[in-house]
């Protein structure tokens, strides 16, 4: 069975997941994504990394966009259905998509997704994805590519309380196939120092916030 074919997600996985949305704003699954689609997705990260072919990540948009290391120290490349991989991971991410409108009418236009690399000692510090009338972003995933992490590999996800940010409400090991959904408004998470390379996808499902003729214009 070829990864256009074969299932991306854990059986049953969808709805437990429109679920845990719905009840606590946040979801995690342990191997919810195909072993081999994340193998795929992982040697292509790695090459780019070992090729240069990566840009570091900033913080903010449009004119407000800058660089922090203290802040966020990964490097990252949009996904642009260059492989049969990228291709099979953005069409899971279509029928994430699709669910999540028919179960919540959350009227999600599109999604965008990068590569994310941290080096040994990369964080990035606790923040939210989008604030309340200022973007377009949603909700948020987070896919991870890691075969074999080790418990004290580091570069585990925290996330916290949407009504309380200083109380930590789960912990996700960066380990191939776990995956992480969550409302990208309201629930503060970071990506703890990491001790080894860590790879991952971080995408946005977006609603269509058109202003004079321009789609998402930067805000």
């Amino acid at each position: 069975m070829s990864l256009l074919t074969r299932p991306a997600f854990a059986a049953n996985a969808l709805p437990q997941l429109v679920d845990a949305l719905v009840e606590k704003g946040w979801f995690v699954g342990e191997g919810f994504l195909d072993a081999e689609l994340c193998q795929e997705l992982h040697r292509e990260l790695m090459e780019m990394a070992e090729r240069d072919a990566l840009a570091a990540a900033g913080i903010g948009r449009g004119d407000e966009h800058q660089l922090r290391r203290d802040i966020r120290g990964d490097a990252i490349r949009w996904l642009d259905r260059e492989s049969l991989a990228q291709r099979r991971y953005l069409e899971a991410m279509g029928e994430l998509q699709r669910e999540l409108n028919q179960a919540l009418f959350l009227g999600l236009f599109e999604y965008e997704a990068h590569f994310a690399h941290y080096p040994p000692g990369a964080f990035y510090k606790k923040h939210l994805d989008s604030f309340r009338g200022r973007a377009n972003r949603v909700v948020s995933t987070v896919g991870y590519l890691n075969p074999d992490w080790p418990a004290d590999g580091g570069g585990e996800m925290a996330i916290f309380a949407a009504d309380e940010p200083e109380r930590e409400v789960a912990r996700v090991r960066p380990e191939a196939g776990n995956f992480a959904c969550f409302l990208a408004e309201t629930v503060p998470h970071e990506v703890l120092p990491t001790r080894l390379p860590r790879a991952s996808i971080a995408g946005w499902f977006r609603r269509n916030a058109s202003l004079g003729g321009l789609v998402d214009p930067a805000r």
